[in-house]
């Protein structure tokens, strides 16, 4: 089955004393102790926010670790990707990724493991990332279109209550045709894809929400969609 969950924001960077997304993806994997790879590569492999993900999953039953681009842990990659239950890719620059992801070949490994079972997860790059198309902040002082791998359909806004340009900059590009409509999702939601399609909305925040968004006869049409709450 292939799995993908792209979180707007949350987990244990964004929310460190609520573990409730972190452990939903854990739960997604068919092994009882899975084995769990953090990709840090949108932060530049930053060592604290890396450190971070050590701390909090060596409370869980699973066997962390870390894919770093910038330090490999060997030279085949692939080996080492396919052999992981879930992949967790962190927030950052998500232009960067892409290019290294595809200079190091780390794109067509992920779509390998993701064919073969692993859950593929992550948050605000680590959501986006997986669509056709999204919005990013990339570019300092900006917020733009980028084309992302185009695994699942559609374009994808994280942060879309958690940073004030969010929404109404993904709404303008949509009205204005750059970017095809697609979901959004607050900080706190996450969006579970089994296959190519939706198959839950969950949340760790009671208020959190995600969204549809589309044009409609040259309007901009959003359409709540209110998550499984996981508290």
């Amino acid at each position: 089955m292939r799995q993908i969950i792209a979180m707007g924001g949350g987990g244990f960077s964004m929310e460190p004393d609520n573990p409730l997304l972190d452990t939903y993806v854990l739960q997604q994997a068919q092994s009882k102790q899975p084995k769990i790879c953090f990709v840090g590569t949108a932060s530049g492999d930053a060592d604290g926010y890396i450190q971070r993900f050590y701390k909090a999953f060596n409370r869980y039953d699973c066997i962390p670790s870390h894919l770093s681009l910038f330090n490999a842990p060997t030279g085949d990659l692939e080996d080492y990707v396919l052999d992981k239950d879930i992949i967790y890719v962190g927030g950052g620059n998500t232009r960067n990724l892409l290019v290294l992801w595809k200079e190091w070949k780390l794109d067509l490994y992920l779509k390998r493991a993701w064919e073969n079972g692993t859950v593929l997860s992550g948050l605000s790059a680590g959501s986006l990332c997986w669509f056709e198309e999204a919005v990013t902040d990339s570019i300092p002082g900006q917020l733009t279109k980028l084309n992302g791998l185009g695994w699942l359909q559609g374009s994808n806004c994280p942060h879309y209550d958690g940073e004030a340009d969010r929404r109404p900059s993904y709404q303008k590009l949509i009205l204005a045709g750059l970017l095809g409509g697609g979901r959004a999702a607050d900080d706190g939601v996450a969006l579970h894809y089994r296959g190519d399609e939706l198959y839950r909305v969950v949340s760790s925040r009671p208020a959190a929400r995600a969204y549809e968004v589309n044009v409609r006869n040259g309007q901009i049409v959003e359409t709540e969609i209110v998550p499984d709450y996981l508290g």
